[in-house]
């Protein structure tokens, strides 16, 4: 079959709330330092910086063993009840005054994002220069606020909730007003892609999403470590160690900013505690509905999600189209894989009025996950919870290793990440842009209860160049059910070529456990398009 097997051991998982993280975005040695006195960091007029210390990812590293051998402490709350008093409103109302911004000599300045009510967890941040790391201080002067403002109450050296960081000064955008990266909230992280719009993030490591009887556990980035770019470079480098109740880690990030973004990321990951379900390089994302299915008058847009599909390229060289549900209680799926050459959250549908939102859904970026070697034996998991609001990240994928994830247990994990358009690369066949369900039979005639239609679009690819007359064929497959004599392949009648959609009936599909469905296209025996593979739920 498929690959994709339904995980049922789920319990809800409180959905992560998105709207506050978006509109957001319109000195010692256990800090990974090590003893030396290089060269000084050079001073920064304005920021307020600590003694100067010898920094190295590996030393980070070594911390971060040291610490999975410790127990897990909490992050630093400073002034919980001021920080309740920041609410949304007041958050808004502070903003950080980029003459202050970090490295605002260099071509990628950096700004930090401000505690508050929703982010009430101190991130410590350095600022590396010549192998030496200083931390920058908190001070309230570096943000504008209201003269009566709670944050006034917060102490020096309060600490940040995140930072950000600034497109780059010699670039065509106001560097002062727009910024490509932002790391905030838990390990999350998020970059605008080549269209110019945040949308789905991503996160260090996913712990125990939708396990039966288990919380999920969000580990923080405690401490985060800034590189100055170099003098003409199109990259950042930054650092930071991952800590959590299970787990603790090192990363790193060389973020280029080019067309889009793409991230080279390099973890050690250390248990403290056994996890059930370990996910890396996971991504989150948001999917209410679609032209697939939507509740009648559930809202006035035609369309809402930050991603429509989990495209996956398999290690034996298959490509996969996964469309996501918004199911009505959460679910897991797992296709299993050994070496897969990539996954990706994808948002494939960039037409302005299937949406017709001014938040610009239809320029919400893509993010393709490549391994940099292999990574053995697992299964790309997808995780699916119930949501009837937009604010709410409700998608997850991520790779999930066979090998079981014990106390004392050590993972090293290498890859990319592209915040793009579109997939980086894209297979010589044609792809999935539509899927489509309604009732079974044909208009006409009375409709046979318990029957359900499907309809799958593909474009381009060899359906592109087939000769007058010649139709493709239709590989179909389900776990269970019949499907009925109704198939039917034709292009679509809107002029494009390459253009086609397939028909078909399912029946006799007994039960309520979730049918696992495959379709492809086929020209001479050969796959012409990408696998379609769809988990449709019985009503």
């Amino acid at each position: 079959m498929t690959g994709e097997r339904h995980v049922s051991e789920v319990a809800v998982t409180e959905p992560i709330d998105r709207r506050a993280v978006l509109r957001a975005l319109s000195a010692s040695t256990t800090l990974g330092l090590v003893a030396g006195s290089p060269q000084a960091l050079a001073a920064q007029p304005g920021l307020k910086l600590g003694a100067p210390e010898a920094f190295s990812f590996e030393a980070l590293k070594l911390t971060a063993r040291r610490l999975a051998s410790q127990p897990h402490v909490e992050p630093r709350r400073p002034a919980p009840d001021v920080l309740n008093k920041i609410d949304y409103q007041a958050w808004g109302q502070i903003s950080f005054d980029t003459d202050y911004a970090l490295f605002k000599d260099s071509r990628f300045p950096v700004t930090f994002f401000h505690l508050g009510v929703f982010f009430q967890k101190a991130v410590e941040m350095y600022a590396v220069e010549n192998g030496q790391a200083r931390e920058v201080v908190y001070d309230q002067s570096y943000f504008h606020m209201p003269p009566d403002s709670p944050a006034r109450q917060l102490a020096k050296g309060a600490g940040f909730a995140g930072f950000r960081v600034q497109e780059p000064r010699d670039g065509s955008l106001d560097w002062r007003k727009n910024d490509w990266v932002a790391f905030l909230g838990a390990s999350y992280f998020r970059a605008i892609g080549e269209l110019y719009q945040y949308g789905l993030s991503a996160r260090a490591v996913a712990i125990d999403t939708a396990v039966f009887g288990k919380p999920e556990e969000f580990p923080d980035f405690t401490k985060v470590f800034i590189e100055r770019p170099a003098p003409g470079s199109d990259s950042l480098t930054v650092c930071a160690l991952l800590d959590g109740p299970s787990i603790v880690g090192a990363c790193r990030f060389v973020m280029t900013r080019g067309k889009g973004v793409v991230m080279d990321i390099d973890q050690s990951l250390f248990l403290r505690k056994p996890v059930s379900r370990l996910g890396l390089a996971p991504l989150t994302s948001m999917y209410w509905f679609s032209e697939t299915a939507k509740p009648t008058a559930v809202d006035w847009r035609p369309e809402v999600h930050d991603s429509d599909g989990l495209a996956m390229w398999t290690g034996w060289g298959e490509h996969l189209w996964r469309p996501l549900n918004n199911p009505q209680q959460a679910a897991a799926s797992a296709f299993s894989d050994e070496n897969p050459k990539g996954f990706g959250l994808l948002q494939r549908d960039r037409v302005f009025d299937h949406y017709l939102d001014g938040v610009f859904y239809d320029r919400r970026p893509s993010l393709w996950v490549e391994p940099k070697a292999g990574w053995g034996k697992g299964a790309i998991q997808l995780i699916e919870l119930p949501t009837n609001d937009e604010i709410n990240d409700n998608i997850v994928a991520a790779w999930v290793p066979q090998a079981p994830a014990l106390a004392g247990g050590q993972f090293e994990l290498g890859y990319r990440l592209y915040w793009m358009a579109d997939e980086p690369h894209p297979a010589e066949l044609a792809r999935c842009v539509a899927t489509r369900l309604g009732a079974g039979g044909q208009p006409g005639q009375p409709r046979p209860k318990g029957v359900r239609k499907f309809l799958v679009e593909f474009l381009g690819g060899p359906l592109a160049s087939l000769p007058f007359g010649v139709k493709p064929d239709m590989a179909l497959e389900a776990s269970r059910g019949r499907f009925t004599d109704y198939r039917v392949i034709e292009a679509v009648p809107d002029g494009v070529a390459g253009h086609w959609r397939a028909q078909f009936d399912l029946a006799d599909v007994e039960g309520a456990d979730p049918v696992e469905l495959r379709l492809r296209l086929m020209v001479g025996g050969q796959a012409a398009s990408e696998t379609w593979v769809f988990q449709y739920r019985p009503f």
